[in-house]
């Protein structure tokens, strides 16, 4: 309890030391509403209170990710966050794509809340399940368990991988165009997935 307390403290004041006028001035806004029983109201202030954290830790989030992918070099400019918890409840959803190239490009979403994450916790508990489909296979990354899935390419030819990674509530997806499976978890080894699922949690 005291660790969880302590996190989202350092939240708060991560957003409060980033955009501390509009964190303040909606914690305000929650308070007085609260404080005049508008409970509507003071829900709606702590909602956009906690998007705005949300987008926070996505930009910190980004950080992390590595500049690039071998030869493919992060499309930076392209970066998105988005957050679902002032209307959805859902989390945040971090998007960085690399390379030109449609063809020969990478992506990564960190998807806090993810709905998949149930879905692919029960086939990772059961591999032979997840292994029944020849396009479809368990893998390990840095000692995590994931979902690894090949697909046809764009290309004639080519083939692409979109591997699921579950960590707690948060689902990191690493797809990489016209690759090879072993490419696929090398440049997954660089992504750090530790200190992603401890930051997103």
């Amino acid at each position: 309890m005291k660790k969880i307390l302590v996190s989202t403290v350092s939240l708060c004041l991560l957003a409060f030391a980033s955009n501390g006028q509009a964190f303040t001035s909606n914690l305000d806004e929650a308070r007085k509403s609260y404080t005049s029983g508008n409970l509507s109201d003071s829900r709606a202030a702590m909602a956009q209170m906690l998007h705005d954290i949300d987008i926070e830790i996505g930009r910190e989030l980004l950080k992390l990710l590595p500049p690039k992918m071998e030869a493919l070099a992060a499309n930076t400019k392209d970066d998105n966050v988005t957050s679902g918890a002032s209307s959805f409840g859902m989390g945040l959803l971090v998007h960085r794509t690399y390379g030109t190239d449609t063809l020969n490009s990478a992506s990564i979403d960190i998807i806090n809340n993810s709905p998949l994450i149930n879905s692919l916790q029960a086939l990772l508990s059961l591999p032979f399940v997840a292994n029944s489909d020849p396009n479809q296979k368990v893998v390990k990354v840095q000692g995590h368990k994931a979902i690894l899935n090949k697909m046809e390419g764009a290309a004639a030819g080519k083939t692409d991988y979109e591997l699921q990674i579950p960590l707690q509530n948060t689902l990191i997806s690493f797809k990489l165009n016209d690759a090879k499976e072993e490419s696929v978890l090398k440049l997954a080894s660089t992504i750090p997935l530790d200190k992603i699922a401890q930051m997103a949690k």
